[in-house]
Parts: structure tokens; sequence; C-alpha cells
């Protein structure tokens, strides 16, 4: 299963003061509060753990059929850094995926899998042939007969549509 998130940066300095009262306590765990804290650049770290949170969000969904709003239940470790690279994991409610994350200038964009193994399957594929269920969740049709998980991110000047490429 697959899951991603993009985030403009520009857009979101627009839209959100993260620096607001109560929002990051809100939103993050106390361990990723710390993250944030002693980051190099503590407003980037803030959308990378948002992206990550995201993205595997949407494979909980999928799994589970449950909506809901509630950031911390998504916990992120991040277990290697880079300038451009990040990956890690985020644990809910008992499921674990496996993230990676790229950074640029302009934004931030995590893919989230089921299966360590999977990130190395990622691909990147045009919005086209999709449709989505009765609960709202994107499938690829492949063939008639055949459909296949698809997960679509779009904020500000960004959209991003992956799936994992098939043997």
């Amino acid at each position: 299963m697959i899951g991603n998130d993009v985030i403009d940066i520009l857009q979101s300095r627009k839209e959100s003061n993260w620096k607001r009262r109560g929002f990051i306590e809100k939103i993050y765990t106390l361990d990723e509060q710390l993250l944030i804290a002693n980051a190099t650049d503590p407003e980037i770290m803030v959308w990378i753990l948002w992206s990550m949170k995201e993205a595997a969000y949407k494979i909980y969904n999928r799994q589970t059929n449950i909506r809901e709003f509630s950031p911390r239940k998504l916990v992120c470790t991040i277990t290697s850094q880079n300038k451009n690279r990040i990956t890690g994991n985020v644990i809910c409610s008992g499921n674990k995926y496996y993230t990676q994350t790229i950074l640029s200038p302009e934004k931030i964009h995590s893919i989230a899998v089921s299966s360590f193994d999977d990130l190395n399957k990622v691909v990147e594929i045009e919005n086209k042939s999709i449709s989505k269920d009765k609960n709202g969740i994107p499938n690829l049709i492949v063939t008639s007969n055949s459909i296949q998980d698809v997960s679509i991110s779009h904020h500000g000047r960004f959209e991003k549509v992956v799936t994992l490429s098939q043997p």
C-alpha cells in the first residue's frame, strides 16, 4: 500500500501560522516537538513531520476506512537524514509505515509504504485512469477487471500521483 503528501512551502507560509499558540502541541507528540525545537530549520521540520503523517494516514485510511483528525495518533521517527532526503517511520494504531521524504527549496514530498521493500518500487504517474471508491479512496484502473493502489496529493503549485511498480 502507498500514500503520499506534497507541501508547497510558499503556500504553507500563506495558509498556516505554525507558530500560533497551541498548534505544535495539538499536532505533534513530545518527541516530535523536540525534533522541531532542535532542528536547524524548525519551520521545515514542522512540514516534514506533517507530510510524513499525511502520507501514512492515507494508507491507514485505506486499510481501515476510518476517517479521523488525530495527528498525534500518527507517531513519526526519523531514521536517517541528509540535505535533500529523509527516511523514517510512522506508527499508527500498531501499524508501521515506512517513509521517504524528498526536500527541495519549493516543496516537501513524502511517500509512505506499508512494506519497507516497497520504497524501491514507487513510481510517479500521470493523473489518468483513476477512480475513487465509495469512501473517496483512489485506485488506478489497470484493466477492466484490475485496479491498483494509487495515492494523489496536491497543494499549491504541486500535484504528485504515485503508485507501486508491478513485477
